[in-house]
């Protein structure tokens, strides 16, 4: 039996219920104070982790539009839209590879690196104050 058909058959019980109530909620309250944070900003919580994740990208500090959609788990056409509206903000830049001219790197602007250091300070104090709040349950089969 393979570990989907094991959690399938695996009967719940109420404290199961409410570790993932509690995860949910945790994880909700979280989402909420990042979408104020970013508002108060200026930005939208997706242009946020949009800047973050072109400076967080493993390696080096730019990322392509198909590994920006990987990490935002939206599709290609939608984030070319969302860098076209960064773009014009200011808070991030496209340019084409030096080694591969059919690749377009998005880089983050002066701006863009601004608002994200003001906001990652931000979002780190918040998740301390939920430290331990998002431990995954154990889960036995």
């Amino acid at each position: 039996m393979n570990k989907l058909a094991r959690e399938a058959t695996h009967k719940l019980k109420k404290t199961d219920f409410e570790q993932l109530s509690e995860f949910r909620f945790q994880m909700r309250r979280f989402e909420r104070f990042s979408e104020n944070a970013t508002h108060e900003e200026g930005i939208t919580p997706l242009q946020y982790l949009l800047l973050l994740h072109i400076r967080g990208f493993p390696n080096r500090d730019w990322a392509t539009v198909g590994e920006l959609a990987e990490r935002l788990q939206a599709q290609h056409h939608g984030v070319v839209a969302l860098v076209s509206r960064c773009e014009a903000l200011g808070l991030v830049r496209r340019q084409v590879s030096d080694t591969d001219r059919r690749q377009v790197e998005v880089h983050l602007e002066k701006s863009g690196n601004e608002i994200l250091d003001k906001l990652a300070q931000l979002h780190r104090k918040e998740l301390k104050l939920l430290q331990g709040a998002f431990q995954v349950p154990q889960i036995k089969y």
